[in-house]
């Protein structure tokens, strides 16, 4: 099953820390797809929070709530919205090319929901690299690079080709399920087909 996600999708925070577990617990294997997803709200013209601070404070206190039932740490809101959503998702789409990626998204969600801090800023996203064994500046030389760039613009086509247009998106024989609520019913249908 094809998981699309973005990092500085908040809900995704919560599929992104249960993953494995499902996993292990159902036997789907989940392809990571990162994209991104302000690209394609923009095109829609979806601004899902600005100016609308009732929304906002029932999406975190959702996801709290959420959090709580799954188990998954949450210490309140977070910075939002990230201030490099495109650079901090070229550079999930180069840690994949290169293997490390699933380590990397979740290290970037643990900083943004456990220490409550942006992880795309400059002063941060260097040491979250290189926390994970990698060299900061080889990595994001890469993502910043025209190859780094044309890369996550093709992960956000093929996105858009399948119909995604939110994150978390489960995709599953181009079915989309979106947000980590619909990964139950993505799991159900993916067992029925």
């Amino acid at each position: 099953m094809d998981f699309w996600f973005s990092i500085g999708s908040t809900y995704t925070y919560l599929s992104v820390m249960r993953l494995d577990r499902v996993e292990q617990q159902t036997g789907i294997a989940f392809s990571w797809q990162p994209f991104n997803v302000r690209e394609i709200m923009r095109e829609m013209g979806n601004v899902p929070f600005a100016d609308k601070p009732v929304k906002l404070a029932y999406m975190w206190r959702d996801i709290e709530r959420r959090a709580r039932h799954y188990g998954v740490p949450f210490r309140g809101p977070a910075p939002y919205p990230l201030q490099d959503l495109p650079r901090v998702n070229r550079l999930a789409v180069t840690a994949f090319a290169q293997g490390w990626g699933k380590p990397f998204v979740r290290a970037a969600y643990r900083h943004w929901f456990e220490r409550l801090e942006d992880p795309t800023r400059d002063e941060t996203l260097p040491g979250l690299i290189e926390a994970l064994g990698r060299d900061p500046v080889q990595a994001l030389a890469a993502a910043d690079s025209p190859q780094g760039h044309d890369a996550l613009a093709a992960q956000t086509r093929a996105a858009r080709e399948l119909g995604v247009f939110g994150a978390p998106s489960f995709v599953v024989d181009r079915e989309v399920f979106w947000g980590d609520d619909r990964l139950e019913d993505a799991i159900a249908w993916s067992r029925a087909a």
